[in-house]
């Protein structure tokens, strides 16, 4: 996946080291590791990231762990890289924002809980808010490379809370990653994401 900004486009929040290796290292193994994983089954090969994951159960059993995990890694960083911008409203479009309202209280209500939520992520994996299909939001996190899709939930904003996102620039604080991030959301992205759900 192509970034749609440069890799220093998101300073002084996210550096650009981090976005160059997460981004050119870290999604780079796992599209690898999913393409070597199904380079010997060319029936799947044309099925799409959400195909794989969610119909995994149907894969050949001794590719399954592997399609999953680097499926789950490629569709995760896709998300997150995409969910960034360098020109972040810093807050929700309207029908996003009122369906926080209705959810959560506040939109700052709802930060505090979202930020609980990630730093409660134990661990490696992420935070996602995320909108069910009668169009209700929930918070939940999701450990490795687990995504919702297998719950039929469909992510709006999701925070990569492994090391590799934030430890140059943060160390061990990821509070403050995660406070940096809540500046360069896609509100544009997380908008048409609750809307397609």
């Amino acid at each position: 996946m192509q970034l749609n900004y440069s890799y220093d486009a998101l300073e002084p929040f996210i550096d650009t080291k981090t976005v160059e290796i997460h981004h050119n290292r870290h999604l780079k193994k796992y599209v690898d590791n999913l393409n070597k994983a199904l380079e010997n089954s060319p029936k799947y090969q044309c099925w799409s990231l959400k195909e794989l994951i969610k119909n995994s159960y149907l894969l050949p059993y001794n590719i399954q762990n592997d399609v999953i995990n680097n499926a789950g890694g490629v569709f995760n960083h896709n998300f997150y890289f995409s969910g960034m911008t360098p020109n972040s409203s810093r807050f929700p479009r309207p029908r996003l924002l009122a369906a926080i309202e209705c959810q959560f209280g506040t939109f700052d209500e709802f930060k505090s809980i979202f930020k609980a939520t990630a730093l409660k992520v134990f661990g490696s994996g992420y935070a996602a808010l995320c909108v069910n299909p009668l169009g209700k939001l929930k918070i939940v996190t999701l450990p490795n490379q687990c995504t919702v899709l297998p719950i039929d939930l469909c992510p709006v904003i999701m925070i990569d809370v492994w090391e590799h996102s934030y430890y140059l620039k943060h160390q061990n604080m990821r509070d403050k990653y995660i406070d940096d991030w809540f500046e360069v959301i896609d509100w544009d992205f997380a908008e048409e994401c609750y809307i397609q759900k």
